[in-house]
């Protein structure tokens, strides 16, 4: 059953209109995927909608020393080797990473929710803040002072049991540190394929627009999360009109970070699996790698074609 934000016209559903026509229009699409992690839709694609597609990615593994990986996108607002330092002081697959990008939007008694639920978890974490605020820049200074608990931030840093990043972070290299073990985020497709990259289970929390979609594929196809249980879409950059408590945020966060149970056991395995399959398919040989060499010689082809020479 389709859902209502879809069959409801909004600004949503005006975008996947202009992007489909844009699909039936285009010679072919090139995509941030490789072709082992979405097999099935890959095919049904090109035979249904009858056009070429190159999945190139995940084009995240270009970025490989860690100069590339800090200077990837913005600036930091954190100096890379004291998080890195941090990281290198933990245990394997101890460190929670939160980040829910750039575009949403959470209320300050989201955040409080969020802040109890990690202290009450007990376990260490790097929680990115700096982007999801609904503040005014005019404003900044003020709220931030009163966002996270009283004392919180005091705690964590005493306690050396968590970072936390007002702005921008040096995210693949904290997502393919070893003492990372899980990755709450919003399921954004850039976010998702940069934690399947890094070989990390994920804690599935969308707002908007298709992220929703990407947590089902998370959940019930590759099988590498848990959901926080979010389920009221909004419009993007709209404010969520649910607060999820503090006690379901530590419930699944122990759950994903703590448990020997099977099926989390199982959620690791396969999210070690689609790793290598994604630094496979970026190498030599691979079909990523293939891909991007047939989409070059495509260009040329077309070229020579249109012009009569190269």
């Amino acid at each position: 059953m389709l859902p209502d934000y879809v069959k409801a016209e909004n600004g949503f559903t005006l975008f996947l209109n202009e992007a489909l026509e844009g699909e039936i229009k285009s010679y072919g699409i090139v995509v941030n995927s490789f072709y082992e992690l979405e097999q099935a839709y890959a095919d049904y694609f090109q035979k249904e909608m009858k056009r070429k597609t190159w999945h190139i990615g995940p084009v995240s593994l270009h970025n490989r020393s860690n100069i590339d990986k800090v200077e990837r996108g913005i600036k930091t607002s954190i100096d890379e080797h004291s998080c890195l330092n941090w990281l290198d002081s933990r245990e394997p697959n101890s460190v929670l990473y939160i980040s829910f990008g750039s575009m949403p939007r959470i209320t300050s008694a989201q955040l409080l929710e969020i802040a109890h639920g990690l202290e009450a978890s007990n376990h260490p974490f790097i929680w990115v803040i700096g982007r999801i605020l609904d503040y005014s820049s005019r404003e900044k200074q003020q709220v931030e002072s009163v966002l996270l608990p009283v004392g919180f931030e005091e705690r964590v840093k005493k306690s050396k049991r968590g970072l936390i990043i007002r702005g921008w972070a040096p995210q693949l290299l904290i997502l393919e540190h070893p003492a990372v073990g899980a990755y709450m985020n919003h399921c954004g497709w850039n976010s998702i394929i940069e934690g399947v990259t890094a070989g990390v289970p994920m804690i599935t929390w969308p707002f908007s627009s298709e992220q929703f979609y990407n947590e089902r594929f998370i959940l019930n196809v590759i099988r590498v999360g848990i959901s926080m249980g979010n389920e009221h879409w909004v419009p993007l950059k709209e404010l969520p009109r649910v607060t999820i408590k503090s006690e379901k945020v530590a419930k699944v966060v122990k759950r994903l970070m703590g448990s020997e149970e099977a099926e989390v056991l199982g959620m690791r395995m396969r999210a070690a699996e689609y790793r290598d399959k994604a630094m496979r398919a970026f190498e030599e040989g691979g079909s990523s790698y293939a891909n991007v060499d047939a989409f070059i010689a495509e260009l040329k082809s077309r070229r020579k074609n249109q012009n009569g020479h190269l």
